[in-house]
């Protein structure tokens, strides 16, 4: 990924370890865990844990059942990534040319970059939407409805967003309308700040 030199501008990197990267977008759900996995109980009573048990029907086998997990994970990972590229392509000036998608593979990890550039305020927004899609809006219907299926995915994708809530705490405290890279080839992200 291109870093770019911008007159007036000064390049300063952000970035944390992978240990301490992992560790740290697990802490972020543990408050998500203790809000809602309570208040699902609390909402829909003592038969929780059964619900668990039966989160598929007993008609589906088990090769079926982890099939059909292992689709939902893989399409909501997908989705994940979409959602990131396309809300990052609204504030990019070279629109959906400057998103890269990709895969690292010694790490089984899917990645979504926006090659150019971002005000604070955009990048924190493309950051947070796949989280609030595809975990914490499945998760307040779940509380509404009773879903367990709805609620589990939810909060995976809640679990799933750990990184993006990581990210987004290194960069909260700063001008939002600075700009923001992501980095190249560590965990974070490059700030441009004027000189």
């Amino acid at each position: 990924m291109e870093q770019f030199n911008i007159s007036g501008y000064k390049m300063e990197e952000m970035t944390i370890d992978a240990a301490k990267a992992q560790i740290t977008s697990i802490v972020y759900f543990i408050p998500f865990v203790i809000l809602f996995c309570p208040l699902y109980y609390f909402l829909w009573g003592d038969g929780t844990l059964d619900l668990f048990k039966n989160l598929f029907p007993k008609e589906m086998n088990g090769l079926l059942t982890s099939a059909i997990m292992i689709l939902v994970i893989l399409i909501g990972i997908v989705l994940h990534e979409l959602i990131h590229g396309i809300t990052w392509c609204l504030f990019a000036k070279e629109r959906f040319k400057s998103i890269k998608f990709g895969v690292i593979w010694k790490a089984v990890t899917p990645y979504c970059h926006c090659k150019e550039p971002l005000k604070i305020k955009h990048y924190i927004l493309g950051a947070i939407m796949p989280a609030i899609l595809l975990g914490i809006i499945p998760v307040i219907l779940a509380l509404i409805t009773g879903n367990i299926q709805l609620f589990a995915f939810g909060m995976f994708f809640t679990m799933a967003a750990g990184g993006d809530f990581m990210m987004i705490n290194m960069i909260r405290k700063l001008d939002m309308e600075t700009l923001v890279q992501d980095h190249p080839s560590k965990i974070g992200c490059i700030v441009y700040k004027t000189i």
